[in-house]
């Protein structure tokens, strides 16, 4: 998969790894677009990289994903890859919390429905585009789920398979479909207290562009690889070595 001269989107690009995503595409000659939810973190993304487009889209609202999609298709019509990485994450008890399943709701929607609204909304534009592609971010945690994650595991785990529903049954559409599956990696997602094994924002955006370049369809980036096979192979083990980082 080429990686130069591409018109990019990417969701939750304003800090993390969408940001580093954003500054090593930018390094390769590509138009990149983020959206956020803070007008404030995409108005600093900006002044870090002015290449970069900005749209304001709260993914949790079908109306502005609607919204989001309408202003992509009229500004950036030449938009052949779509790399759905956004994603929020409540860390409680289930039923320690008066209102998880509102907050379960919450990251549905943004986590799985967001994606699947955009692949749909934007999937003929993207198809009349060369060399197109849909990337969707996932986690080594489809594998072995954290016990304190009591949503996002799930949400992670259905984006997971409808990703490898979605690219059988659009064998000869000529849209690459792909997943990156990342470890703990040192961002802001984990305020400030990363897990000891958290990989830095820059290796995890450089491994998951090799896989791409080498046309992979599936990329575990880091130690995701190893947690796969821990989980093939004797899988209460894997669950156990999460929960314990």
């Amino acid at each position: 998969m080429g990686l130069q001269h591409k018109s990019v989107l990417i969701t939750g690009g304003s800090s993390g790894i969408g940001l580093e995503l954003s500054h090593q595409l930018i390094a390769r000659k590509n138009k990149v677009i983020i959206c956020g939810r803070s007008l404030k973190k995409l108005q600093e993304a900006k002044a870090k990289l002015p290449e970069l487009y900005i749209i304001q889209c709260d993914l949790s609202d079908v109306s502005q994903c609607d919204q989001l999609i309408s202003q992509v298709k009229k500004e950036h019509p030449d938009l052949n890859i779509l790399i759905n990485n956004a994603a929020i994450v409540h860390r409680e008890s289930f039923l320690g919390s008066m209102d998880s399943c509102k907050k379960a709701e919450l990251e549905l929607q943004v986590n799985l429905l967001a994606p699947l609204r955009l692949t749909e909304g934007l999937w003929s534009m993207l198809q009349s585009n060369s060399d197109p592609s849909i990337i969707n971010v996932t986690t080594g945690l489809i594998y072995a789920p954290r016990a304190d994650y009591p949503f996002y595991n799930a949400t992670k785990s259905a984006l997971h398979s409808f990703t490898q529903v979605l690219r059988r049954q659009t064998v000869g559409s000529g849209v690459k479909v792909i997943e990156v599956m990342f470890p703990a990696v040192d961002t802001p997602w984990h305020q400030g207290r990363p897990p000891k094994i958290a990989i830095s924002p820059q290796q995890a955006v450089n491994e998951m562009l090799g896989g791409l370049e080498k046309g992979k369809d599936e990329i575990r980036v880091g130690g995701v690889n190893l947690l796969y096979l821990a989980s093939r192979i004797a899988p209460q083990f894997a669950i156990n070595k999460v929960n314990s980082l």
